[in-house]
């Protein structure tokens, strides 16, 4: 099993002059420290306009920052909007960054994920699955081919070499982003690596595994012609201390996440610079819900953390990224975080990757057969708030229904 580390970038209120300062360059410290404990990879977030969720607005900026201070960890975009950026300068950025890095990036890419984020970009909701889509189709050439066009219903791009060229050929490794469940099955077929959070239980972990790997080698729809990726990953929140109560004590960062996904996905955002959503944090980190979150993800002692894992690594999950910058979490505890977690679990875990890797070379040759296990009763992602994944009707399915004259919402489910 191999780790990685996601940074979200986020910076709840009060803010100082320096905070945002302070925010980029304490990430940068613990990415060069990462990669010198031998963590395997750095996912950074993007977010437009999301106060205090995110301030990752250019996540290829701080990575390029990054390669300069690291040597090894792989640099993924976790992940890039393509509806909210021109496909050419994805293309340019990521081959720049990768040349940079000498070859350490991976590509994320994804829909966007709300309107606060999409509509200023003049782009229609329920159009993201469509544009992701046609900016793959569009992308892929650019990485290899000395002149590409594309004329589609929502690209248009005329006959140009888009330059440089990327460091990895033919390209970097793709992924795309798994908000919900239903997603992971989506990429399976696309033969695109699969970001998506922790699963509710080890027996959910194993049906959407052998789904993603059955529709991986037996039902691939590939959207170009790129280089597949077969790679399943979970984002969990994460604190590793000396012992569980320390850990439970230093992990409110994991429930401010939880919260601000929550709240977003009811209430979006209002009036600029009005909203403060850590004083919104502050009733709601007293319920059940915040009690419980507490106790999902990898947060507790060493020997609790990789009694977790070992739980998850039988069922072929190939990353597990640790999402401990969140909330209020301070530098020094998301540094002896990682220190203890590099020294007292990590080292276990990696051993054991040749062993995964083998094992994974013969599902993919078809010499093990994964059951077909039925994912309908596995939902849910651990950790995610109800209202967030309800949105799981998809961009796809909200157009049709807008379009036949059917309501966007249905009973039971949040508005998308």
């Amino acid at each position: 099993m191999k780790f990685g580390l996601f940074y979200e970038h986020q910076l709840p209120r009060p803010w100082h002059e320096r905070s945002e300062y302070d925010l980029l360059q304490n990430s940068l410290a613990q990415l060069e420290m990462a990669d010198q404990l031998g963590y395997d990879y750095a996912w950074e977030v993007e977010h437009h306009f999301t106060e205090e969720y995110s301030h990752s607005s250019a996540p290829e900026v701080f990575l390029a920052a990054a390669s300069q201070r690291t040597k090894r960890i792989r640099l993924g975009h976790g992940v890039i909007q393509l509806p909210t950026n021109h496909i050419s300068r994805v293309a340019e950025r990521v081959s720049t960054l990768d040349l940079l890095s000498h070859g350490r990036v991976e590509l994320g890419t994804g829909e966007g994920s709300t309107t606060t984020e999409i509509h200023p970009f003049h782009i229609r909701y329920r159009d993201k699955r469509e544009i992701w889509e046609e900016a793959i189709k569009a992308l892929i050439p650019m990485f290899t081919q000395q002149g590409c066009e594309f004329d589609g219903e929502y690209i248009k791009f005329p006959l140009r070499n888009v330059l440089p060229k990327p460091y990895q050929k033919p390209h970097p490794p793709l992924w795309v982003a798994c908000s919900n469940l239903k997603t992971i099955e989506m990429a399976g077929r696309r033969g695109m690596g699969a970001l998506g959070f922790q699963f509710v239980s080890p027996e959910a972990a194993t049906a959407w595994v052998n789904c993603y790997y059955n529709n991986f080698i037996k039902r691939p729809e590939r959207l170009a012609d790129y280089q597949p990726n077969p790679n399943i990953a979970m984002v969990c929140g994460f604190m590793c201390a000396e012992t569980d109560e320390e850990a439970m004590e230093k992990a409110a960062g994991w429930t401010f996440f939880i919260f601000c996904l929550q709240y977003l996905s009811k209430h979006g955002y209002s009036e600029p610079g009005k909203l403060n959503m850590w004083d919104e944090y502050q009733e709601w980190r007293k319920t059940p819900k915040a009690v419980e979150a507490l106790g999902t993800g990898l947060i507790g002692s060493p020997a609790t953390i990789r009694d977790k894992l070992r739980a998850y690594e039988k069922t072929g999950v190939d990353q597990v990224i640790l999402l401990n910058q969140a909330g209020k979490t301070t530098h020094e505890d998301i540094c002896a975080s990682l220190e203890l977690f590099a020294r007292d679990v990590m080292p276990e875990f990696h051993e054991r990757e040749p062993e995964h890797a083998e094992w994974k070379a013969k599902v993919l040759a078809r010499e093990i057969e994964l059951e077909e296990i039925d994912t309908d009763p596995f939902g849910k992602f651990l950790g995610q708030p109800d209202e967030h994944l309800a949105a799981s009707v998809g961009a796809t399915e909200l157009k049709r229904r807008l379009e036949a004259g059917e309501p966007a919402k249905r009973q039971g489910e949040a508005a998308y």
